[in-house]
């Protein structure tokens, strides 16, 4: 091991720099006087922000003194300086309320990573070489300015593209702003696992198009519909807080859940009743349940604005009575008719969709039908319904007031996979392209055929801080200090009944020469031929100026407690009233929404080949490791055993024991599946807990770049989406790719499971029934 990278591992692990004998000769290491003087030993406790997810949790980071590897003038040396030791929940914060996810306590290492990017690299030879040269600050931002100011003069600002993850906070909003005043159009936003299709649905229903916030502490019976809400879907450890609270209820009536999927999750695991349906007919469900209760007059509700979305809702949607409904899904009759009357009995009761519900083509239908689900039963803005997190209004940045939330973004020039078509067809030519915190060309299907498309694209700049496979296609990459080097903030659109924004400033110094991306887009609008007018020299003044919007005081006691939030409801949850409505939805002054066309009745779904030929569905899902592959290069997360099968640093194919039988195929078999886009090779994962006609695999592995721990292992199951859309909604219909299963041979090692005794297994163990 490398004395700087011993050093590096020393700040993170506490251990002594313990070379002294070991017979390693190498030059003395300069010791630098310290910019700060930590008290040896004693912890210090920061607030911190979790980025790794939109959840937007509070943090607090403890920090500790230790020896750091730096360059200095050019100088290697060791400093002595306060780094971060290990991060924990803040216990005040209201979405996460000192909880913290597997994934937020991996984030610590984005900051030790031996394979990150210390200072501003650019591109050497052709992009299909993939070298790199170390350059200077004053050099990349001399060469991104000068291309930005070639764009200006020659009337070209609408060909500078931008690539955001798109998540609420000033951060994008900053992003917003440069392209606004450059001229350019707005940025593109772009996550494969993100929910357009309930944010449409919640719009058209109930005026919010933002995620909803369940209040699962006070409902007495939960209904969903696919969404795995207590492991990656919308905002788990608030979620997971809140579910726990209703389990256990200080009234003692006890909280019942029922989940509906085709794949079991960790969250349909934790159910008081599972129920397997065929994909793409979760909505029927939802409109069955809603006949019964309509037919039986069990709610006085008014019908609302959800509810005349619905075809037929004022017939008493005949098309769905308990039998058909029964023919659609295989759930019995008798079991919709029970549901229906436990919904309306057991009240406040609450239904939500989500995740692979919304992935067919049908799935904004779907929603809709939940929506309005959830009306009959006045579960809407209700205690123990579905609530709307209150937007933060104090930001100064956003556009015409509007208040800063996850339905604030503005109008876009379109999606990915437009942005792509029109590079390639040169339509819509793009000279720079700017990439910050998303990376499409491994997330996206192959169909859209964006790695070529962002190829095309004479000058393209990354604020990464690791080479994935889009920041090996740029031509510069400005490396971003990481979270806790840095002011970071999240305004999360959900996972909390009162307006939250989280803030904080830097936890500890950063260890290179990188830069935090905020401060250089800020930069770089001062240095531009003709200025942008940015107001602020700096992400702290803009910060700055949008908390103290709320008071004087309000961004002192932020920096200090890691956000600003308001006060819960002065009445304890147990004594309020189930009549007792929470706060009146708000919506922007004169803003309307048409509901006349482009809202699709529900059909079945659609699939991009026939059953004859694929006769598998294939089900994608956001690993609880690694959500869409983003996290995949942290090795703690490659070493966390998956809830459901215990794999580890593997990728693997879930499939159901008939299915298995059927096609002689056992645990550990490597297993091609094929679809009508490409093919993968992966090891076989038995599992009775996926219909017979669905094979399931995570996201996150199959990295062809992105550092030692993620490239090269594993396989992508986006390589085998088809290009299918939700109807009604402009999203991507990533559950809606049939696909076609061939045994390749025996075990190869590729799937590591953990042992019930703790013990890694190199090879697959034999289940009951295995070959002997």
């Amino acid at each position: 091991m490398e004395r700087r990278t011993f050093i590096k591992l020393t700040a993170v692990s506490g251990t002594g720099a313990a070379l002294a004998g070991c017979g390693v000769s190498e030059p003395a290491l300069i010791r630098f006087v310290p910019d700060e003087t930590p008290a040896p030993g004693i912890a210090e406790w920061k607030p911190g922000v979790c980025p790794l997810c939109a959840g937007g949790c509070g943090l607090s980071v403890r920090i500790m003194a230790a020896d750091v590897d730096t360059v200095r003038n050019g100088q290697r040396g060791v400093v002595r300086r306060g780094v971060a030791k290990k991060l924990e929940g803040a216990a005040a914060h209201p979405v996460n309320g000192g909880g913290l996810c597997a994934r937020g306590q991996a984030g610590i290492q984005l900051t030790y990573h031996p394979d990150r990017l210390t200072q501003p690299i650019r591109r050497v030879g052709s992009r299909r070489d993939g070298q790199f040269e170390p350059i200077t600050w004053d050099q990349a931002l001399s060469e991104l300015v000068s291309r930005l100011d070639t764009l200006a003069t020659n009337g070209q600002v609408r060909s500078l593209a931008i690539l955001t993850s798109g998540r609420p906070s000033h951060r994008q909003l900053l992003f917003d702003q440069f392209a606004a005043r450059f001229g350019a159009p707005a940025p593109i936003s772009y996550n494969l696992f993100d929910e357009p299709v309930v944010r449409r649905a919640n719009d058209l229903s109930f005026g919010h198009d933002q995620l909803p916030t369940i209040d699962l502490a006070r409902t007495r019976l939960l209904l969903s519909f696919g969404a795995d809400f207590l492991g990656t879907w919308n905002s788990p450890v608030a979620q997971m807080a809140a579910y726990a609270r209703m389990r256990r209820n200080p009234t003692g009536v006890r909280g019942s859940f029922v989940q509906i999927e085709s794949r079991m999750t960790p969250t349909g695991a934790s159910a008081d009743e599972w129920l397997p349906v065929p994909p793409g007919t979760e909505g029927a469900l939802a409109l069955g349940l809603a006949h019964v209760i309509l037919k039986e007059h069990l709610t006085s509700a008014p019908p609302g604005r959800a509810a005349s979305l619905i075809d037929g809702w004022a017939a008493g949607l005949p098309d769905f009575t308990p039998e058909k409904v029964s023919a659609m899904t295989g759930v019995p009759s008798a079991r919709i008719e029970r549901l229906a009357r436990a919904l309306a009995g057991q009240r406040p009761a609450a239904a939500i969709i989500g995740g692979p519900a919304l992935a067919h083509t049908n799935g904004l239908a779907a929603a809709l039908a939940v929506n309005a689900l959830n009306a009959l039963l006045d579960s809407v803005d209700q205690p123990g319904g579905v609530c709307f997190t209150p937007p933060f209004r104090a930001s100064v940045a956003s556009r015409g007031g509007a208040p800063l939330s996850g339905g604030s973004a503005p109008p876009i020039r379109g999606t990915l996979q437009t942005l792509a078509s029109e590079i390639l067809s040169g339509r819509h030519p793009v000279e720079v392209l700017l990439v910050d915190g998303v990376n499409p060309v491994f997330a996206a299907p192959p169909a859209w055929r964006v790695g070529e498309a962002l190829s095309r694209v004479p000058f393209v700049v990354s604020f990464g801080s690791f080479i994935d496979e889009t920041a090996a296609l740029a031509d510069l990459i400005l490396p971003d200090h990481t979270f806790l080097e840095s002011w970071v903030d999240a305004v999360p659109e959900s996972g909390s009944l009162v307006a939250v924004a989280s803030v904080a400033p830097p936890t500890m110094t950063s260890l290179f020469q990188t830069r935090a991306t905020p401060d250089v887009l800020l930069e770089v609008g001062r240095m531009l031929r003709q200025p942008i007018g940015l107001p602020w020299q700096t992400f702290e003044a803009m910060l700055k100026a949008s908390f103290e919007a709320l008071g004087p005081e309000v961004w002192s006691a932020a920096q200090k407690q890691g956000g600003w939030w308001e006060e819960p409801p002065a009445v304890p949850p147990t004594a309020r009233p189930v009549s007792a409505r929470l706060p009146a939805p708000t919506r922007p002054p004169g803003r309307r929404i048409a509901v006349s066309g482009g809202v699709p009745s529900f059909a079945p779904p659609e699939f991009d080949a026939a059953a004859d030929d694929f006769p598998f569905h294939l089900l994608p899902y956001p690993s609880p490791s690694f959500l869409d592959g983003s996290l995949a290069h942290l090795p703690w997360l490659q070493e966390l055993p998956d809830p459901m099968t215990s794999a580890m640093w593997s990728a693997w194919v879930e499939l159901h024991p008939q299915t298995a039988e059927r096609l002689h195929i056992q645990l550990g078999d490597l297993v091609r599946v094929e679809s009508h886009a490409g093919a993968v090779e992966v090891p076989a994962f038995v599992s009775p807990g996926i219909a017979p006609d669905v094979v399931a695999m995570p996201v996150g592995q199959g990295h062809v770049t992105y550092t030692r721990y993620a490239s090269g292992r594993g396989a992508n199951p986006v390589s085998l989406l088809a290009p299918m859309v939700v109807s009604g909604a402009d999203a991507l219909a990533w559950a809606a790719t049939r696909v076609k299963l061939t045994r390749v041979g025996p075990p190869d090692g590729r799937l590591v499971l953990f042992s019930t005794a703790g013990e890694l297994r190199e090879r697959p163990y034999e289940g009951p029934g295995a070959r002997r």
